[in-house]
């Protein structure tokens, strides 16, 4: 099956599939992609040494060094996707071409336009960026409930495990314990998971997806991954506002409180 039947497959379905409103807009489906194509994807998975922590690939990003276990291969960076093996490279490089420079980000835009128009009320002129990983999550990564950066958003993660083994493995959704809890955050950060409850993980099966929107209490994250062999797969595909659009969107803010 060529790429265009299944990039016409995935907006079918990801088009068709209802937006959860609690406790934040998001969407859960399966069967994103024809099961030929997801083999296809299974086949062309690197090997995990071609990948490179996060911290080790972004060292100026002081974030990003609690994740060690988190090795990715960043779709922005040639030299990233040059590093694994060659006879598996165009095969991501055609992804890249779908993603980043196809219709996957308005598709996203598209289907969240009602929650987009809400938050750019004070805004126009909106720009955007795109980010995309291929991640291998490996023994003991976690994540703490967070909402995303101001600048994201919408995340779309595609799961990619090769069987049902890691169904418990998904992307956890929380709601805080406290209800003036968002009110008293002013800077984003990720929290310890006894001040949240966990309404619900995503389960992490072959050839699904969990997509969201950013907004002040999406708080999600990731249960420590327990088991000593795990591989985590997923593609990460992110839309953030670029710098200025973020600048402008801060100062409109500003003005108003």
């Amino acid at each position: 099956m060529s790429l265009t039947e299944s990039e016409l497959h995935f907006a079918y379905k990801f088009a068709n599939t209802s937006i959860n409103s609690f406790p934040f807009p998001h969407l859960y489906l399966q069967d994103v992609f024809p099961d030929s194509f997801y083999s296809h994807i299974q086949k062309n998975l690197p090997a995990h040494n071609f990948l490179t922590s996060m911290p080790e690939l972004y060292p100026d990003q002081h974030g990003y060094r609690n994740y060690k276990d988190r090795y990715v291969m960043d779709f922005n960076k040639d030299e990233s996707i040059n590093k694994i093996e060659k006879k598996k490279q165009d095969f991501w490089r055609a992804i890249r071409k779908t993603f980043i420079k196809g219709e996957v980000a308005n598709l996203l835009r598209s289907k969240f336009q009602y929650y987009l128009n809400m938050r750019f009320k004070l805004i126009s002129d909106v720009k955007f960026d795109v980010e995309m990983l291929l991640i291998n999550d490996k023994k003991n990564y976690s994540l703490g409930p967070h909402t995303d950066h101001p600048r994201k958003v919408i995340s779309l993660l595609l799961y990619l495990p090769k069987d049902l083994s890691q169904k418990e493995d998904g992307t956890s959704i929380y709601i805080a314990k406290d209800p003036d809890f968002i009110s008293s955050q002013k800077e984003y950060g990720h929290f310890n998971k006894d001040l949240f409850h966990k309404v619900i993980t995503m389960p992490f099966i072959p050839n699904s997806a969990f997509c969201f929107i950013k907004t002040n209490n999406s708080f999600h994250g990731v249960e420590k991954l327990e088991v000593e062999d795990t591989d985590r797969w997923l593609l990460l595909f992110d839309i953030f506002l670029d710098k200025d659009t973020f600048l402008r969107e801060e100062q409109a803010k500003a003005k108003i409180t």
